[in-house]
């Protein structure tokens, strides 16, 4: 995590990942999911924070699957179903699904099938929120399988040029395998950054950095301020001359491959969103001990750069997150105060015991 969007110390309740578990699992039965799912969508939540992604953690996205499923944009006990398919491609109508739950069922069948033919796409239409997309790459990982998903729906970025929304974040996430280094995991918006960041920083009273956002009228903000009242979020690259078509083209092509090929979604979809995962088995395309050996020396290479005045190492995508996960196993999970008071005024409406608190720097 960029430590720009930490939660600093004098503000955190630290809460070990199985205590949070366990109550977002009762939260998500208490909204009428079936336990295996409840336990599910917890598991891609909590994984997501223990990753240090909280973007797509508990602290931004529970709260909103809870209002979702009280206003029935999300359907809790759907009937999804698959709807067209071949030896190697599926598509599955999700009827209102979460994603959190749907997503991973995908993936199973992406992986089952790549088993056969080599790779496998599925396409979800009609579905809800994913959450933190790394995670369904990431179960290809064990069966040595090269993941992949993008997800799409919403309009909150402006095109390259353009005064209004068009397009979503629409993020894309691979997960490739190794050998003896932490796998490479690469998850990125198409915007500069997720649009849940500016949650984050909105509570940790922060401003916004600059070349995020444009005023409403579509004009790029190219300084550091205070979330504007209307704004719109720009391109990865913010501007033509900083590369902004780049994000806006990942966006699009994201918008074609999991939203016009799953179910025509595009534009103001109203919580509709569509997804698409795929898996590639390694062994269809080369010697899978060759391929993770040259993932080590490659991984290496990136790792051992030397690094620019002013910085201790370099990373390469997944490591930050593979040492993260170490350290939030071990010490807990840093929760702003302001959400864990979000988990006592929910757990004492929904009457399930409150959250287990490791420790605590303020006042709660």
């Amino acid at each position: 995590m960029i430590e720009y969007y930490r939660v600093p110390a004098e503000d955190a309740v630290l809460v070990m990942p199985g205590d949070l578990r366990r109550t977002v699992t009762q939260i998500f039965e208490g909204l009428g999911f079936p336990e295996n799912d409840a336990k599910l969508a917890a598991d891609v939540l909590v994984v997501a924070d223990i990753r240090g992604v909280e973007t797509h953690g508990v602290s931004n996205m529970l709260r909103y699957y809870v209002d979702a499923v009280r206003r029935e944009i999300i359907n809790p006990k759907p009937n999804w179903k698959i709807v067209r398919e071949k030896a190697s491609t599926v598509n599955i109508e999700c009827d209102r699904g979460l994603g959190l739950v749907i997503c991973p069922k995908a993936m199973e069948i992406a992986i089952e099938r790549a088993s056969q033919t080599g790779l496998c796409t599925v396409t979800l239409g009609n579905g809800r929120h994913a959450g933190m997309i790394a995670y369904y790459p990431m179960m290809a990982l064990p069966h040595d399988m090269i993941g992949y998903c993008i997800t799409s729906g919403g309009k909150v970025m402006v095109p390259t040029f353009g005064a209004e929304p068009r397009l979503a974040p629409n993020p894309h996430a691979w997960a490739v395998p190794a050998d003896k280094e932490p796998p490479f995991v690469l998850d990125i918006s198409c915007t500069g950054v997720a649009a849940n960041k500016l949650a984050l920083l909105k509570r940790l009273k922060k401003p916004i950095p600059a070349g995020l956002l444009s005023e409403s009228d579509g004009r790029p903000i190219m300084e550091s301020r205070s979330l504007p009242d209307e704004w719109h979020m720009l391109p990865l690259g913010s501007t033509p001359e900083l590369g902004s078509h780049k994000g806006y083209g990942f966006a699009a092509i994201a918008q074609i491959l999991s939203g016009v090929l799953a179910d025509g979604t595009f534009g103001d979809s109203r919580g509709r969103m569509s997804h698409l995962v795929a898996a590639y088995s390694v062994e269809a395309f080369t010697d899978v001990e060759r391929f993770k050996t040259d993932m080590d020396r490659f991984l290496r290479y990136l790792r051992e750069t030397p690094p620019a005045p002013g910085h201790d190492r370099v990373y390469y995508p997944g490591l930050m997150e593979h040492e993260e996960t170490e350290m939030r196993m071990t010490n807990g999970i840093p929760l702003h105060r302001e959400v864990v008071t979000w988990f006592d005024s929910a757990t004492e409406e929904m009457h399930l015991e409150p959250l287990v608190r490791k420790s605590s720097n303020v006042t709660a």
